[in-house]
């Protein structure tokens, strides 16, 4: 086993074939066949399940993967730790869909101008699957809402480091036509239309709506995108929690309703300790450029 065979191992599980991860690594199809069963002949399990071309993992190997992925981070923060001054590496992001639409692309934009040579791989989810994406070591940092029950001095307890970057208001949208509220108990539409569990403004939003006790037939839709809630509202079928940023980047928005909740900031989070070249000249950027 080599750090070779842990890449090729995670771009199979990652595309979940043989054929795409082979024309990714740039390598004939028979030597990532091949290399991947050594892998499981040395460890003495199936790490894969086959079914035709597609490739899932088996329970061992969603084990392994996330061994696989710590150890790969671990190598290449090991050789960027020998070029202190020197960008380069990979710096892998995880962020908020919001951040990512609305405050990421400027600092990106800065950073690879600044630092070419540095592979940035940038991944979205929610605020509690990104934070523990950076303290397996799937990830190097992210930008996440922080979760009410991690306040920011409690953060060095979680082995984790932060810089508060942004500050959102974060707003409920109601249907058009709805009338203005002031309280959860005037909101007229009983389903909330949010991310899935672990979004900190979805927890949000429903701690609000639930303040005065849960409404009769309270639920939560799970969409996948802003695109997603804001259709639902539009339609007359759900209530959302997003920030403003996102409202004021549609170019035709639907006129919505709504009703400021509260400000919350934004953290870019990182391990105790991860202190690369590349990671530090990204996190420079946000006191720069307006980002």
């Amino acid at each position: 086993m080599d750090l070779t065979t842990l890449e090729i191992f995670r771009l199979v599980a990652l595309e979940n074939s043989i054929t795409r991860a082979a024309q990714r690594l740039q390598r004939v199809q028979s030597n990532v066949t091949t290399r991947i069963q050594q892998l499981e002949e040395e460890l003495g399990v199936a790490l894969f399940l086959r079914d035709g071309k597609r490739m899932s993992l088996t329970e061992q190997g969603r084990a392994f993967l996330d061994y696989a992925e710590r150890l790969l981070s671990l190598a290449d923060e090991a050789r960027q730790a020998m070029h202190p001054d020197r960008p380069g590496g990979r710096l892998r992001l995880g962020s908020m869909e919001s951040t990512a639409a609305t405050r990421l692309p400027r600092p990106l934009a800065a950073f690879h101008g600044e630092c070419p040579e540095v592979t940035l791989e940038v991944s979205t989810g929610t605020s509690a699957a990104l934070i523990d994406g950076v303290l397996a070591r799937r990830l190097d940092c992210a930008l996440v809402a922080l979760p009410e029950n991690l306040d920011a001095t409690a953060l060095p307890g979680q082995g984790l480091q932060g810089d508060a970057v942004f500050r959102e208001e974060l707003l409920l949208a109601l249907p058009p036509g709805h009338p203005v509220v002031e309280s959860p108990a005037q909101v007229r539409v009983q389903t909330l239309a949010g991310f899935a569990k672990g979004c900190t403004y979805r927890q949000i939003g429903e701690q609000w709506l639930t303040a005065e006790g849960t409404p009769p037939g309270f639920r939560v839709q799970e969409v996948g995108s802003y695109h997603a809630i804001l259709a639902c509202v539009a339609a007359g079928t759900c209530i959302g929690v997003l920030p403003r940023s996102v409202l004021d980047l549609q170019r035709d928005p639907a006129p919505v309703v709504t009703h400021s909740l509260r400000e919350i900031d934004t953290w870019l989070v990182w391990r105790d300790g991860y202190a690369t070249a590349a990671f530090q000249r990204f996190r420079g950027l946000f006191g720069q450029n307006g980002a």
